[in-house]
């Protein structure tokens, strides 16, 4: 999916999936300097694309399949800077409906399990194209 779904510079985003069930999704953000502000933090552009894009595998994980869906929603907050380390997002499907999918991801470092941000999301499940 990173490769046929997400626009190419989701790509660039260093991304890989740690687990999938259907319960939920992990990715992980591999630490880049191209993706830190000028102090040496991931930047919150980053943080925001990783959480959605965890959430995407999160809801298609839960219904069994990729299926065509928008984001219609996404708060972030953000508790503390992501310095020097991979970021990984551990998305959470809340409630799957028939038209609106909603989660929660949780970003932590992989040297400090204390969340360096949380999101809430919403998507609108779209019919298959024909």
């Amino acid at each position: 999916m990173l490769t046929s779904v997400f626009a190419p510079w989701v790509q660039d985003l260093g991304l890989s999936i740690e687990s999938l069930s259907p319960e939920g999704a992990v990715l992980r953000m591999r630490f880049s300097e191209r993706l830190c502000r000028d102090n040496g933090v991931v930047c919150g552009q980053a943080l925001m694309s990783l959480a959605d894009t965890a959430m995407v595998f999160a809801v298609s994980s839960a219904g069994g399949a990729y299926r065509p869906m928008t984001t219609v929603d996404q708060t972030m907050h953000f508790l503390r800077p992501a310095v020097s380390a991979d970021v990984l997002a551990d998305a959470k499907v809340v409630r799957l409906g028939r038209t609106m999918a909603f989660g929660s991801v949780t970003l932590t470092t992989v040297s400090d399990s204390r969340p360096v941000a949380i999101a809430q999301l919403a998507y609108a499940l779209l019919p298959e194209s024909k």
